[in-house]
């Protein structure tokens, strides 16, 4: 049983490492391709903001769900449906930054000068 446990713990450490990994790369990229322009959108900088508290609350779920894990075969099952609902969520969020941004940049062209 000591085993399972020091495999369960690799295993969590490994994810929550993989995880917060992933949301970097993801939060950097979205930084980097919107901090190039002035867009000054508050609702595009909420919109951030929320999705990064809903990931890491998903993330503290996740390890809560797997440290109660009962086997491997528990703490697979628990880290497949975390891995599938944060790519659904990534698709959804994504889809709605994306629609904000094009927002965003829609009324910066059609009035280029509202800032100066």
């Amino acid at each position: 049983m000591a085993n399972f446990n020091e495999n369960a713990e690799r295993a969590v450490e490994q994810t929550m490492n993989q995880t917060r990994g992933a949301m970097e790369q993801y939060f950097d990229f979205v930084q980097k391709a919107f901090s190039s322009y002035p867009l000054g959108n508050t609702e595009l900088t909420e919109k951030m903001k929320s999705f990064t508290e809903e990931n890491i609350a998903e993330a503290q779920k996740f390890v809560q769900s797997l440290s109660q894990a009962k086997d491997l075969q528990d703490a697979l099952r628990i880290q497949t449906e975390y891995m599938q609902k944060q790519f659904q969520a990534f698709g959804e969020q994504t889809k709605s930054l994306t629609e904000s941004f094009t927002k965003a940049t829609t009324g910066v062209v059609k009035n280029p000068f509202r800032n100066y």
